[in-house]
């Protein structure tokens, strides 16, 4: 085979599977766009849920800050979030029904009644990636991936399903300006179709933070005076 002939043959297979590549890359968007539907469809169908959350925030690759607490939502939009660490014994209360845009803290749960409210914009009662309040329930989420699925340039997507769980990697834009790409990594449970882990990383593929998820409890029955101060 002569010099010209070998190098066509590899420009043909470097075509090849760049081709198989990007039918690939198509593929796992598909999958990890019907996933995000089940997501939204099962979301849909929920009153209320609970679940405890281990959040860790890392800075240069190592690990800077841990949160752990318990998060309730109801619908519509009413949330509360007892810590356990740091701020052991701290409450925050979120409604989005009242016509405000300000939660309630209760720093000491044995002390109810001393309570005082902020602007949910307080840099306060913001997480180390610029979400606010409104912005922490599963169904804020799922719609921020349905977004940034559709409007997100997808550098790389992975995708997983093996037993009860799927894995799957998409790119979204950063929470406080939606001008830095970041990458995800999340675990989602077949069983009730929402995360059990979120991983979030830079461009640079460096850690900037991981959410663990767990003891969901869905349609718990929460009544309004729960999420009263």
């Amino acid at each position: 085979m002569s010099l010209k002939a070998g190098l066509t043959l590899l420009a043909f297979a470097c075509l090849f599977l760049h081709a198989e590549n990007l039918e690939a890359a198509a593929g796992d968007k598909d999958r990890i766009l019907a996933v995000a539907k089940n997501m939204e469809a099962a979301f849909e169908k929920l009153k209320d849920y609970t679940c405890e959350v281990e959040q860790v925030f890392y800075q240069n690759g190592e690990e800077n800050q841990r949160y752990v607490f318990k998060f309730c939502f109801k619908k519509e939009k009413k949330i509360r979030v007892d810590f356990s660490q740091p701020h052991s014994g701290l409450t925050i209360f979120y409604n989005d029904n009242d016509g405000t845009k300000e939660a309630t803290i209760r720093p000491f749960r044995s002390l109810s009644p001393l309570k005082f409210r902020l602007s949910i914009d307080n840099p306060l009662l913001k997480t180390l990636a610029g979400q606010r309040i409104n912005q922490t329930d599963m169904g804020y989420f799922i719609k921020f991936i349905l977004k940034n699925l559709g409007s997100v340039e997808q550098k790389e997507n992975e995708f997983r399903e093996e037993g009860e769980g799927v894995e799957f990697v998409f790119w979204a834009l950063d929470y406080i300006e939606e001008k830095s790409p970041e990458k995800y990594r999340i675990f989602i449970s077949k069983k009730h179709w929402l995360p059990f882990r979120i991983e979030r990383f830079n461009l640079e593929d460096k850690r900037l933070e991981v959410t663990d998820i767990r003891n969901y409890v869905l349609d718990a029955h929460l009544q309004d005076k729960f999420f009263l101060p």
